[in-house]
C-alpha cells in the first residue's frame, strides 16, 4: 500500500533531504585521491551528528555502515572500508540516507576522483544523472508509475554511447517509495516490462526515491561474498544517481535538492514545487 503524506510530513522528509544534501556536499569533497571510503563514512557520520538526524543505512538489514561507496564496476551497496584506497581517475557513487522526527530522505550521487577520466565515463555519470531527472519531471498527478521508468528508459536509450553497443540499466535495483520507512512501496523498475501493469496512480503526497542505476555494459548484477557490495557481472563500470521526490499540489518537490529541483526541473518544463521550509 502506497503512503500518501500530508503536507506537514512532507516539510519534515525536507528536513531530512537537506541533511542528505549536507552529506552529499561534504562526502563529494572528501572524495579525493588517498582517501578511504572509511574515511567517507566517518564525514557523514559528523554531518548527521551536526544536524541532530539519525542514519537509515546503518544497521538496515545489518549493513555495518553509515552509507554505500560504489566504486568502479560496484553498482550499488558498496560497505565502507579503511582498505579501499580512492585513486586518481576512479569513480564513486555515494548513496545515503537521513532520519529526522522519523521521516527519511534518501540520495545517491557518482563523483570524479582526481581527474583524467575517459569521456565514456563522463558520459555515463551524465545520462544516468539526466535520466533520473527526466523520470522526476515524470512526477505529475495524473501520470502513473510506469510513466517515470518509462521516462527514465526512454532518455538512456536515446543516448548515444561513445564506442557504440547500449548502456546497460541495471534490472536487480531500482527505486522505491520512501516516508517513515527508507524503503516503501511501490517498488520503481528503471525500465518498463509490460506484464508488471501501470503501477499506481501519482496523486500529491505520493513520495519517490527515484534512482537510475547504469553500466558501460551489462544490466546484470552478482553479489559478492559480504551479502552487500553489488557488482556487474562483466566488470563494467556504473554510475547510481537518485533523489527523493514529493509530488505536491504544486507540482514534483525535490526533497535532496538544495534548490527543490528547481533549476533542472526548468530544464524540462517543469516548475518545481517552492520549499516548505522557506514559508
Amino acid at each position: 500500500m502506497v503512503q500518501i503524506k500530508t503536507p506537514e510530513q512532507i516539510a519534515t522528509m525536507r528536513r531530512a533531504g537537506l541533511v542528505v544534501a549536507a552529506i552529499h556536499a561534504a562526502t563529494r569533497e572528501a572524495a579525493v585521491p588517498g582517501a578511504t571510503t572509511k574515511d567517507l563514512d566517518q564525514v557523514a557520520r559528523k554531518v548527521l551528528a551536526d544536524h541532530d538526524a539519525k542514519p537509515n543505512f546503518l544497521g538496515y538489514g545489518g549493513f555495518p555502515a553509515t552509507i554505500c561507496t560504489s566504486v568502479n564496476e560496484v553498482v550499488v551497496h558498496g560497505i565502507p572500508s579503511d582498505e579501499v584506497v580512492l585513486k586518481d581517475g576512479d569513480i564513486i557513487s555515494i548513496d545515503c540516507g537521513a532520519i529526522v522526527d522519523g521521516w527519511h530522505g534518501d540520495a545517491a550521487f557518482t563523483a570524479f576522483v582526481g581527474s583524467g577520466h575517459a569521456p565514456e565515463l563522463i558520459e555515463l555519470s551524465r545520462v544516468t544523472e539526466e535520466s533520473m531527472w527526466a523520470g522526476i519531471a515524470a512526477m505529475k498527478p495524473g501520470n502513473r508509475l510506469v510513466d517515470v521508468s518509462r521516462a527514465i528508459e526512454t532518455y538512456i536509450r536515446r543516448q548515444p554511447k561513445p564506442g557504440g553497443g547500449k548502456y546497460g540499466i541495471i534490472e536487480d535495483y531500482g527505486g522505491h517509495g520512501i516516508g517513515t520507512e527508507m524503503h516503501m512501496d511501490p517498488h520503481l523498475l528503471n525500465y518498463v516490462e509490460k506484464r508488471r501493469g501501470k503501477g499506481p496512480k501519482l496523486v500529491p503526497g505520493f513520495c519517490l526515491a527515484i534512482e537510475p542505476m547504469v553500466s558501460l555494459g551489462t544490466p546484470r548484477t552478482e553479489v559478492l561474498s559480504d551479502d552487500w557490495t553489488v557488482i556487474t557481472t562483466d566488470g563494467t563500470w556504473s554510475s547510481h544517481w537518485e533523489h527523493s521526490v514529493a509530488l505536491t499540489e504544486e507540482g514534483p518537490l525535490v526533497l535532496t535538492a538544495p534548490d527543490c529541483g528547481k533549476a533542472k526541473l526548468a530544464e524540462h518544463g517543469v516548475v518545481a514545487a517552492p520549499d516548505p521550509l522557506s514559508a
